[in-house]
């Protein structure tokens, strides 16, 4: 049977949709999956990848950390990073974390498949975008990075309780 029968239209957000629903999968990482549906490929892991990074800066205490963190929650391209921020945030700076790692994960994972696809020829669902603003809807974060960190950037965690 041809490849193409049985991968005709594939579904890129199929893991996303998939880990969005899983009880076993922990809330904030369902979240941040469900935040990915729709969004393009290369956008999803560049923009997650960016947003880990600057917090490592952070909490790194790097130079220029901070400003690079405020700079990216203040942007008023999309609400995108914002969104995957805030609902990882005040859980602690090592699961905000890890769970973006996880999501890097995922998100490589498609960019690959997506790649594969598209040197087999094989047609893939469009990406529907969930937003219908070209920018941000609300107000934006100040870009001051003299902000103060949250006892959740310093409080040690005990296990998971999964």
């Amino acid at each position: 049977m041809p490849i193409g029968a049985h991968t005709d239209h594939f579904d890129l957000d199929i893991a996303l949709r998939d880990a969005s629903c899983d009880l076993n999968v922990l809330p904030p990482r369902r979240a941040i999956a469900a935040l990915c549906i729709g969004v393009g490929v290369d956008d999803a892991y560049f923009s997650v990848r960016e947003l880990r990074e600057a917090v490592s800066l952070v909490h790194e205490n790097a130079p220029g950390g901070r400003a690079k963190l405020a700079a990216i929650l203040s942007t008023s391209c999309d609400d995108f990073q914002r969104a995957i921020y805030y609902s990882l945030a005040g859980r602690g700076v090592v699961e905000m974390a890890e769970a973006m790692d996880w999501l890097l994960g995922m998100l490589k994972a498609r960019g690959r498949t997506a790649a594969w696809l598209s040197r087999s020829r094989v047609r893939r669902k469009d990406l529907v975008s969930p937003y219908v603003a070209e920018g941000p809807d609300g107000p934006l974060v100040s870009p001051n990075p003299d902000f103060e960190l949250g006892q959740s950037w310093f409080v040690e965690r005990g296990p998971e309780p999964y």
